[in-house]
């Protein structure tokens, strides 16, 4: 299982506001169900996608992969789609997102 926190975008909350999270999960991945604060999904060899709002600036994304054989396409295929979602969900794209984690990590607050 891997946790991660993303930062959202000044402004950005607006967008995933009340149920706009979960049909924009129902968008990217195809499914979604809601579980109190939880939305879950699944998408290739992601076999549960979990996204949680901590506050109107940041964003909980739980993934676990399925177990057995996968290929490097279901991988590459699966993390474009978990990177798209974080895009439209936080407002920043890949790149943003790693050099935010990078200056977090060196200034030790990650």
């Amino acid at each position: 299982m891997k946790t991660l926190d993303y930062d959202i975008k000044k402004g950005w909350f607006k967008n995933i506001e009340g149920d706009a999270l979960a049909h924009m999960m129902e968008e990217v991945f195809g499914n979604v169900k809601k579980d109190g604060e939880k939305c879950i999904s699944s998408y290739g060899v992601l076999d549960t996608i979990e996204v949680t709002v901590v506050s109107k600036e940041k964003l909980d994304i739980v993934t676990k992969n399925r177990a057995g054989p996968m290929t490097d396409d279901e991988i590459i295929d699966s993390k474009r789609k978990l990177n798209d979602f974080a895009f439209k969900a936080t407002g920043f794209d890949a790149k943003a997102r790693m050099k935010r984690a990078q200056k977090k990590a060196k200034e030790g607050t990650l």
